[in-house]
């Protein structure tokens, strides 16, 4: 073998240093008074400096196949690490007022770049095995991260339906990659590209393969268990579980549609149809049924996932940059309305209820303001950048042509409208529902001033900068 391959692989092969650094940091701070200060500070300049490897990586193909990387992947990754960073700021405030968190911070850190790491894997995939190796990699620590806070019996739930969910959807597509094997006899993207023709065998492979990872997005009707996981699991785990995990498994399932079962398009795009349809429409009516703040949110993420897999139906290099712009600008909306959550519940006992929020713009008038930003901007709502996104994806879509991906985009216009509605249910309860007593007014720490400042400028630069959707929209082309 030749290990100088290993130095194509510089994103993975820097991830894997900052791994070690803070193993060998965490052993030797244990009986440190200063240990949170330093290993916090530590973790979050590490994967600063890993941006750096991300965006001066270049495509590379090494070990006959097995790892492909090309340069949306490698733009992908770069959005994937800012998401973990802005996550790893925000788990300050948690970790600093939780005790189980804050003994073990360092597996929590270790456990972040682990997941991290399997989504590398996952997006620069070139061979089945080496995909399900990623996802593994991915979804295992986030079990345990789910689980953390594992004197809370509800997190302890959370991550029991997290790795049995993760466990089923796993064995379900490695069957259907057993069928693909065995009707091209290779599980490499490009040898079953090469080969792949229409017949019930590979048709079955296709759907047990979308199923497994279905489960992985939230995809309806695989999306059971999210609602119960987000609520258990810490919110800032939470929050890190809706948005990069999730980018990362659509960029994945978007890759290998598009370019290993490419000849199997007719098939897999209405599979996507119904499937985009029911997400989208299921994932906004329960959404409005949800008083509790984190299922709220997990329903919004599952009619999310619906919108960021129109992105794939046009099959284009369009289709491939709206959803990577879809994803970066999910990222800043998304971790924003997380990071209003995480200093609530801190300030509420715990509790994260929506009527906990009645009266929160006399008391908190910034945060009110600034979750209402990000709120709007997952609507759609212009001038900010979920608007833009959200009109990438339709546009993307409905460079298919057809009746039924026009019919597609229809649904998800109307169902814009409907998400409009609940999010508003949450701004009404900020700006007009009086409480008896509401939250009192308290100052934010730096750490969640830090996350909140980079995820405003998220919602309004990228909205505004033409330039980074015409990078992505370059590099995808690639």
């Amino acid at each position: 073998m030749n290990y100088s391959q290993f130095l194509q692989m510089v994103p993975e092969a820097t991830l894997v240093a900052i791994l070690v650094i803070l193993f060998f940091a965490d052993f030797a701070l244990t009986k440190s008074e200063k240990k949170h200060s330093v290993l916090s500070c530590l973790a979050m300049a590490l994967l600063l400096v890993q941006l750096v490897p991300c965006a001066l990586a270049t495509p590379a193909e090494v070990f006959g196949g097995l790892y492909v990387s090309t340069a949306a992947a490698n733009a992908m990754k770069l959005i994937l690490t800012g998401g973990t960073l802005v996550v790893a700021i925000m788990a300050q405030t948690w970790i600093e007022h939780n005790e189980t968190a804050r003994r073990y911070e360092g597996e929590f850190y270790m456990l972040l770049v682990s997941t991290l790491l399997g989504m590398y894997v996952m997006t620069s995939s070139g061979h089945f095995l080496m995909f399900f190796l990623g996802l593994e990699m991915a979804s295992v620590p986030m079990a345990c991260l789910v689980a953390m806070d594992k004197w809370k019996k509800d997190s302890a739930e959370a991550g029991a339906k997290y790795i049995l969910t993760a466990t089923f959807s796993s064995a379900i597509m490695l069957y259907g990659i057993s069928f693909i094997y065995g009707a091209h006899g290779t599980l490499y993207f490009a040898d079953v590209a090469r080969q792949l023709s229409v017949t019930p065998f590979t048709i079955a492979g296709l759907v047990f393969f979308f199923a497994g990872l279905g489960f992985k997005l939230s995809l309806v009707p695989f999306h059971f268990w999210t609602a119960d996981t987000y609520q258990g699991a810490p919110t800032t785990v939470t929050a890190y579980l809706s948005v990069i995990s999730k980018g990362a498994a659509a960029f994945a399932l978007c890759a290998i549609l598009m370019k290993v079962f490419a000849p199997m398009t007719r098939q897999w795009e209405i599979l996507l149809y119904v499937v985009i349809v029911l997400t989208i429409t299921i994932g906004n009516l329960f959404a409005m049924r949800q008083s509790e703040l984190k299922r709220f949110m997990a329903f919004s993420s599952i009619s999310q996932a619906g919108y960021i897999m129109l992105a794939v139906i046009g099959n284009s290099t369009m289709g491939v940059a709206s959803l990577m712009f879809y994803t970066l600008v999910y990222v800043a909306a998304n971790l924003a309305v997380f990071a209003v959550i995480s200093v609530v519940e801190q300030n509420n006992g715990g509790t994260t209820e929506r009527s906990a929020l009645a009266g929160f713009y006399k008391t908190n008038p910034k945060l009110s303001f600034l979750m209402t930003l990000a709120l709007f901007s997952l609507a759609g709502i212009p001038p900010f950048a979920g608007m833009f996104s959200k009109f990438f994806v339709f546009m993307a879509a409905a460079q298919q042509g057809s009746f039924w991906a026009y019919f597609v985009v229809f649904v998800a216009l109307i169902n814009t409208v409907q998400s409009l509605y609940y999010y508003l249910l949450i701004v009404k309860e900020m700006y007009i529902k009086d409480a008896e007593s509401p939250l009192p007014t308290f100052r934010s720490d730096n750490a969640t001033k830090l996350a909140l400042d980079l995820c405003m400028a998220g919602i309004v630069l990228f909205g505004v900068c033409s330039c980074i959707y015409e990078w992505l929209n370059s590099v995808s082309a690639v």
